[in-house]
């Protein structure tokens, strides 16, 4: 008999599957129960590095935080980044396979299908009960031959599901009954509940819809979930964090990430929103970092291509002109590399162009190369010059997740980080340059601001050099200084949140005994 296990499925994407997910997983981590979250396939450029080297999928990473548990690549087997042109990157197992084509991948799939069973057996060995999630729809009838992520999976393993739907975008009750009408016979009988999720107003005035809904579609609705905001690294948020907007005075620092076309790892700047004394959104348009006081170039899944959007967009003169003025800029990962002078690309990996000038903001160069390092490292700060000064010594963590190395190409460049550790083991390198004559700082780690003992002090020196008071930077009063314990408070809250508004005993009834 196989253990517990449901697959929480969506009318569409960003329905809310991976936080309830999260939620479930936390509820039954409270409960006394080992749990894992599973989710076969995951198409995402928010990755992450797990502490043995395997890359996986940033929400699947979330719900094992929420789980209580650490990540492992067998919570999110098959991983897809796209690259542009209809093509994306696939890692499996955490390593990457290769660059295909969705045509070329729907073709491979009946070779992944009894892979799949097999991890996700092996995964399952060592919990009680697995929450699967799965991806999009499952009533997208094209994709259903060679389906593995959503009805495909869910019968792989013979795993109940339950559907969930989006009140917030209007049309709940349509996407629900269509998309059970889109389903086999075969595929209706495995949905055992309907979720109706992100609710705002009056369940009272809901309460009659549900009843037709359930005399309609012959399957019990197992909750309303309240539309609810928590601080959760949930790639449903993306758009939504993008788009923001927010409003400006001259009593704070403005920092300004450039929303490039394949931003990847938009995780980075989550300890930056949270702070007080600071402005920070994204950049669409070169005009719009005329005000900023530090600009980041963020991770990318395509440096070239988003390099090249940079020039063509605008974005390279306003950055040399921000360097003359003495703001700051930072680049992280993809971003370092565009700040160099020249990005060699021998293999063809990134692009068809063996050769393209970079920003040229410091004197760098990076070749692109076959093999891909995906590590977690530990390090320090190792400078004190400029609004470094009271860094000096502050620990750092992160990951790194590039298939380029960057060399140094000027002794005038100070090295401002320097790692100790490496997947576990000890290591020693320089992992970030910044120029001493402008304010310009490079490195590969994500994950760098996360550790306040460097942010706080850096943004605080920027803060002063715009004229503004001392520790104007500062944590939000309802954020902890220690980051994994406001990330447990905050998965605390959504199993709050989740047990008020689900009937906990049928979805248990689901997993247990289907």
């Amino acid at each position: 008999m196989h253990k517990p296990r449901a697959m929480f499925q969506g009318t569409a994407s960003s329905v809310g599957k991976s936080v309830l997910v999260a939620g479930l997983c936390r509820i039954f981590y409270e409960d006394g129960y080992r749990v894992a979250p599973f989710k076969s396939q995951n198409m995402s450029l928010n990755s992450y590095i797990t502490e043995d080297g395997k890359e996986m999928g940033r929400a699947q990473v979330m719900q094992a935080e929420a789980a209580g548990i650490k990540p492992h690549v067998l919570m999110n087997p098959i991983l897809i980044k796209p690259t542009g042109d209809m093509k994306a990157q696939y890692i499996i197992e955490g390593e990457v396979f290769k660059d295909m084509t969705a045509m070329a991948y729907q073709q491979f799939k009946p070779e992944l299908k009894s892979r799949l069973k097999v991890l996700y057996e092996k995964l399952e060995e060592d919990y009680d009960v697995v929450v699967l999630e799965g991806a999009g729809s499952p009533a997208e009838i094209n994709l259903r031959a060679g389906d593995l992520v959503n009805m495909g999976m869910a019968e792989l393993i013979d795993a109940p599901v339950i559907l969930i739907g989006d009140i917030d975008k209007g049309g709940v009750f349509a996407s629900l009954v269509g998309t059970i009408m889109l389903l086999s016979e075969e595929e209706r009988k495995r949905v055992k509940g309907v979720i109706i999720n992100k609710f705002r107003g009056d369940i009272e005035i809901l309460k009659p819809g549900l009843k037709m809904l359930e005399d309609i579609i012959h399957i019990p609705v197992l909750g309303v979930v309240p539309y609810f905001k928590l601080d959760l690294e949930d790639e449903d948020s993306v758009s939504t964090v993008l788009d923001t907007r927010p409003t400006m005075t001259t009593e704070q620092l403005v920092i300004k990430i450039i929303r490039l076309p394949h931003l990847s790892n938009f995780t980075d700047f989550n300890r930056l929103f949270a702070l007080e004394g600071v402005s920070v959104s994204y950049a669409t348009h070169a005009y719009e970092l005329e005000d900023a006081d530090l600009v980041i170039l963020p991770g990318s899944k395509n440096t070239i291509d988003d390099l090249n959007f940079l020039k063509e967009s605008g974005f390279a003169p306003v950055l040399n002109k921000l360097k003359a003025l003495g703001k700051t800029i930072f680049g992280i990962c993809g971003g370092y590399q565009m700040l160099g002078r020249h990005l060699y690309n021998p293999s063809l990996i990134e692009s068809a162009v063996e050769q393209v000038e970079g920003l040229g903001l410091l004197p760098l160069d990076t070749q692109f190369e076959t093999e891909k390092t995906m590590t977690q490292v530990k390090g320090k700060i190792i400078s004190a010059q400029g609004p470094l000064k009271d860094c000096l010594n502050q620990p750092i963590e992160g990951y790194e997740i590039h298939m380029g190395q960057t060399i140094w190409k000027d002794a005038c460049l100070i090295p401002f980080v320097v790692l100790h550790e490496s997947l576990g083991i000890q290591d020693h390198r320089i992992e970030g340059y910044h120029d001493p004559d402008a304010l310009v700082y490079g490195t590969y780690i994500h994950g760098i601001f996360d550790k306040l003992g460097f942010t706080l002090p850096f943004l605080n020196a920027l803060a002063l050099r715009k004229g503004l008071g001392e520790n104007t930077i500062r944590l939000s009063g309802s954020m902890h200084t220690d980051y994994h314990a406001f990330k447990e408070s905050q998965y605390s809250q959504l199993a709050n949140v989740l047990r008020d508004s689900l009937d906990l005993e049928a979805i248990r009834h689901i997993l247990f005994e289907s």
